[in-house]
Formats: structure tokens, sequence, C-alpha cells
């Protein structure tokens, strides 16, 4: 272990209260850290070149904002942070759960552990999930200042039951505050209440706080399915796409709206899931081995030069993993599903996209909808184009020319010749 040199600094910091957290960069966050951070540790009696400062004394000494800036605004952990920028050597592992509470945590990951083995969840569905009830963990310890979650339900505490599910439903209520999806907030819900009702079957707890409690709220209104989705427009995907700076952006474009990926889809994307070497009458796909609806392949109808150009890029690249988009943590692996909405949104806002776009703030599922609005109408031009063949072969409807009288593979064709002059609109190719 190293011992890390603070760097100079001269912006005038000298306490909290003069740091802007929201508005630095990462760059600008580690040198505050020295100037502002480390300095009160030192008065603690910590060694900030050795140490790391736990969630709790970091909101008892007022750096609660530092933690706020990093999760939001830079999709980090303060371990990570720790330990990617400030750059300390640290023996630590495991997952960065917003308390320090060891019972709470115990009794968390014994709840995904048996998820793991005894449901069968796979290493993604179980990041899901504790990223949900790392949601609720956070808000219960900004509501009720506390990172111990166990001992309000306890079986053999003296707390009432009813404070116990006060202090559970405040934090859904700050949740409620937070979260605009309904169906995040339900997702939340059920993952939370999923664990107190674990607790209580281990006889940890002697009562499940969150149950009922989405009969007190209405999320039934989130515009969440894919099917609810307002749409983006051909002049907002190109207005995405011009403010894409670099290929990882123009490829994150081209995956939610010319390929209609889900947002954790395109966050895991690897190389061996596209088929490329087709011959010349057949479509590069992507292979889906999981997917929503089960197995499933994608046609790539559009951008397989911007894709070629970015496996290019990794193939001199030794310890690549084949992700397409790759966590810039030591850590490895991809980036998440949160990163490609905060990206997104980052994109957003740069192109100049509206504030809303059919009541609801732009994100990614909006260009899921494009391509799905997209090959709709395409499948209207193609059965325009056969009216004209309906009426001279005496045809009920175009519908009854398609299906009888044109092959599948000829169906396809058309369908696929219109999607791509729909997709080059957006994209501003011809």
């Amino acid at each position: 272990m190293s011992d890390v040199t603070a760097p100079e600094t001269d912006r005038g910091w000298e306490s909290v209260d003069d740091v802007s957290w929201t508005l630095l960069d990462l760059d600008e966050l580690v040198d505050a850290y020295w100037a502002v951070v480390a300095p009160v540790m030192e008065t603690d009696g910590l060694d900030p070149n050795r140490e790391k400062p736990t969630h709790s004394w970091l909101r008892d000494h007022g750096f609660r904002p530092l933690l706020y800036a990093l999760r939001e605004y830079h999709d980090r952990t303060f371990a990570e942070f720790w330990r990617e920028d400030l750059e300390i050597d640290t023996v630590e592992s495991g997952y960065d759960w917003a308390t320090d509470h060891e019972r709470t945590i115990e009794a968390l990951e014994s709840f995904l552990t048996s998820r793991r083995e005894r449901k069968g969840l796979a290493d993604s569905s179980i990041d899901t999930l504790r990223y949900r009830l790392n949601r609720y963990v956070t808000a219960y310890y900004e509501e009720n200042d506390t990172g111990d979650l166990v001992t309000p339900v306890a079986r053999d505490g003296d707390i009432p039951a009813y404070k116990a599910v006060d202090a559970c439903w405040t934090a859904f209520d700050r949740l409620h505050a937070d979260i605009d999806g309904g169906q995040t907030k339900r997702r939340i819900h059920l993952a939370v209440s999923n664990w107190y009702a674990h607790l209580v079957r281990r006889k940890w707890a002697a009562v499940n706080p969150a149950d009922g409690l989405d009969d007190e709220f209405d999320w039934s209104n989130g515009n969440d399915d894919d099917t609810d989705t307002p749409c983006l427009a051909t002049e907002h995907v190109r207005a995405l796409y011009k403010a894409a700076d670099g290929q990882e952006d123009r490829l994150l474009v081209l995956a939610l709206c010319a390929w209609g990926l889900r947002p954790n889809e395109v966050a895991s994307l690897r190389a061996r899931q596209f088929v490329l070497d087709v011959s010349t009458d057949e479509i590069p796909y992507i292979t889906f081995e999981e997917r929503k609806n089960g197995p499933g392949e994608v046609s790539l109808l559009y951008g397989k030069e911007v894709l070629e150009d970015r496996l290019a890029m990794f193939s001199d690249c030794e310890d690549w993993d084949g992700y397409l988009f790759p966590s810039p943590h030591a850590s490895r692996g991809p980036i998440s599903r949160w990163t490609v909405w905060n990206r997104f949104t980052q994109l957003a806002e740069r192109a100049g996209l509206p504030d809303e776009i059919g009541g609801v703030s732009p994100s990614p599922k909006m260009g899921r909808r494009f391509w799905y609005d997209a090959y709709s109408s395409s499948l209207d031009v193609v059965l325009e184009s056969l009216d004209e063949i309906a009426a001279e072969q005496g045809s009920a409807s175009a519908d009854v020319v398609m299906q009888n009288y044109l092959s599948d593979s000829r169906a396809r064709k058309l369908r696929r010749e219109y999607m791509r002059d729909q997709l080059a609109a957006a994209f501003e190719e011809s």
C-alpha cells in the first residue's frame, strides 16, 4: 500500500461550505477531496492517505453533497471514487452499500445469497436487485439518519411496530418524490418487501413494514411500458446523433434508435453477439441468448460501419473482454443500464431536445419506441405499394396480397428497404 501525495490547489476551498460539489468534474472532485475532506479526517485522527472514510463519517461531517454528486452526476460509488480517482490502494472488496451497519449488510447479503442459490437468479439479476435495495437503503438513511434497518424490525427488539413502519414509509415517501417512473417505484418496493419477508421467514424480523405499502401510493401511471413510452421524432434522433461527439456515443444512439435495443441490452453488448459475416442476400444480426421474451435475433439494418470501427479499436487490446461499452473502472465488465440512461440524458441536453416529449422527460426507451414506429411506418408503406396489385387481382386488401402472393423473404426484403430509408433520414445519410 503506497502513500498518496495530495495535489496542490489554489481554488480557495477551506470548508465544505465553499465547495459546489455538483458543479465539479471528477478531477475537481479529487482536488476538493484533498483540500477539504482530508484535513477534517486528519483532525479526527484518520489518515487520508490510507483510510477510507465511511458513509456515516462523511454524512456526519457535512460531506453528503459529495456522495450525491458522485452518485447522480458521475455514476460512481464513493468506494469507486476512492479507489479509481484518488488512486489509493485498498484491500477492500465487496459491494459499497449505503450503510456501514454490519448487521444490516449481513441481512441484505443473506437475502441476495438466498435468491442466487435457491431461486437460481443470474448475476445480472442479482446486481439489479442489489441496486434496488441500495436505493431504499440510501433513502432510509437520508430520512431516518441511521443505516441500521434491522433493529427496528428485530424479533427481540423493544421498538413498536408502528415506528418501524413509519421509518419504512418515510423512506418510500422520499423515493416517491425522487423517482419519476411508477414501474421503477413498484420494482423497488417489491425488492424491499421481499427482503423484509425473507427476514421474517428467517426469524430475524417480527414485521414486514413494507407490506401493503403499494396500496398507499398511485404507482400505476408511470410511462414505463414500451407501449406507453412516447416516441422520439426523426429530428430528435438526428439531433442526438449530431450531438454524439465520439465513437462510443454514436454507437449508443445507433443501438437505441437504429437497432431498437433496451438500455440494459445496450449496456451489456458483446462482440460475440454480432454475426456480420453473412452471404450477400442475408442481413447481419445480433443474437441474444437471454431476452425479455426469450432468446432472439435483431437485424442489423443500419450502423454496421460504426460498429466495425468500434470492434477494430479493441482488436489490439489483449485484455479486452468483448464488451462494446466497457466500464471505465478497474472492476472491468460492462457499464450499467443506469450509465446508459445518464449518457443518453447528457446527449439529450447537448442536442437541445425538449424538456418533455409527450409529457415525459427524454429517456433511452424513447429510442426503442422510435425504432418500432419506423418499422410500423415501413410496413404501412409496403402495404400501400401493394394496393394497386390488390386492385388488379381483385383481392380484398393489400394484406391478402402480402400474405398469399408475396413470399416471406420478398415481404421481409421490402420492409427492410423502407426501414433503411427511415433510418437514413434520421441519421442524415442517403
